[in-house]
C-alpha cells in the first residue's frame, strides 16, 4: 500500500472512485512550502487548466488535501489518468495529517504541459470545492478556491456528423482498434493526435469514453451508466457537457463513424 495525496479533484470521493481508485482511507492533510496553480494545460481547450502544485520560497504557503491511503495496483490506475510521464511526474511530499508526518505521491505538472495562462473551469473547482468541505478543510482555502476566476467557454452548437457513408461500430468492434476512441455516438482515430495527446492513445483507445466523462462532471453521483445514454436519460446539462467534448474530439482527431449504444 502507499500514501497519495490528493490536492485537485482527487480531494473529491465521488471523482476519484470514478477513476478506478478506491482508498482504504482518506484524512485531510497539510503540504506547507508550496503553492497551489492550475496551470497544466488540458488535453482539451474547453477545460481550461487543471491543478498542480509548486514549490514556494515562503514556507507559510500551504496547499491542502487529502491524503489517501492506496492499494498498490492502484498507482497503476492513477499514473493514466494523470498521465504520468507525459503531463504530470509522480514524486513524494512529506504531508502533515493529525497523525504526524506522512510521505505521500503526488503529481506535479511537467514543463511541456505547464501554462502559466490557464485558468480553472467551474465545473473542475465545484469538484475541488465538493471535495474539500466534506473533508474538513480550512474555510477560508475553501473560499479561495470558490472565488477563483475561471475559464469561460462559448456555448457549442450541436454537433453534426460528418455527411457521406461512415461504418457503425460497437463495443466489441472498437476494441479491435487500439487508435480509436468514441465519445457519445461518434467514433474518432487518434492515430494523428498531436504529441500532446500521445498518452491519450493508452487511455482512451479501443473504448467508448461517454460514461468517463459523464462522471467527471461536478453533479456526477459516480453511477452513470451506457444505459443512461442508450435510452437518452440526461439532463441538459449534461448532453452540453458531452457536446462539448463531441467538437473537441472532432477537432484533436479524425471523425471515422458511428457508436451504436446496443
Amino acid at each position: 500500500m502507499f500514501y497519495y495525496f490528493g490536492y485537485g479533484s482527487n480531494m473529491d470521493m465521488t471523482s476519484l472512485r470514478s477513476k478506478g481508485v478506491l482508498p482504504r482511507t482518506s484524512e485531510r492533510a497539510r503540504l506547507w512550502g508550496w503553492r497551489l496553480r492550475f496551470n497544466v494545460r488540458h488535453f482539451f481547450r474547453h477545460e481550461g487548466g487543471v491543478g498542480n502544485i509548486e514549490p514556494s520560497l515562503d514556507p507559510r504557503c500551504v496547499v491542502w488535501g487529502v491524503v489517501h491511503l492506496c492499494e498498490d495496483f492502484h498507482k497503476e490506475r492513477l499514473d493514466a489518468v494523470e498521465a504520468f510521464g507525459h503531463g504530470y511526474d509522480r514524486i513524494e511530499v512529506t504531508v502533515e495529517t493529525k497523525r504526524g508526518g506522512v510521505t505521500a505521491a503526488a503529481y506535479v505538472g511537467i514543463a511541456s504541459f505547464v501554462d502559466d495562462r490557464c485558468l480553472p473551469t467551474r465545473r473542475y473547482l465545484n469538484i475541488l470545492v465538493r471535495g474539500a468541505t466534506a473533508a474538513g478543510l480550512d474555510p477560508a482555502y475553501i473560499e479561495r478556491l470558490r472565488a477563483h476566476p475561471i475559464h469561460e467557454n462559448a456555448p457549442y452548437p450541436r454537433f453534426e456528423h460528418p455527411p457521406g457513408e461512415h461504418p457503425r461500430f460497437t463495443a466489441a468492434t472498437l476494441a479491435d482498434k487500439p487508435l480509436y476512441t468514441a465519445v457519445f455516438g461518434a467514433v474518432f482515430d487518434m492515430s494523428g493526435a498531436r504529441w500532446q495527446h500521445e498518452s491519450r492513445k493508452g487511455f482512451c483507445g479501443g473504448k467508448d469514453m461517454t460514461v468517463f466523462h459523464l462522471r467527471q462532471l461536478d453533479t456526477s453521483d459516480g453511477k452513470e451508466t451506457l444505459d443512461d445514454v442508450k435510452h437518452d436519460r440526461l439532463t441538459d446539462e449534461q448532453r452540453r457537457y458531452l457536446t462539448a467534448y463531441l467538437h473537441e474530439y472532432n477537432a484533436e482527431y479524425a471523425y471515422v463513424g458511428r457508436f451504436d449504444y446496443t
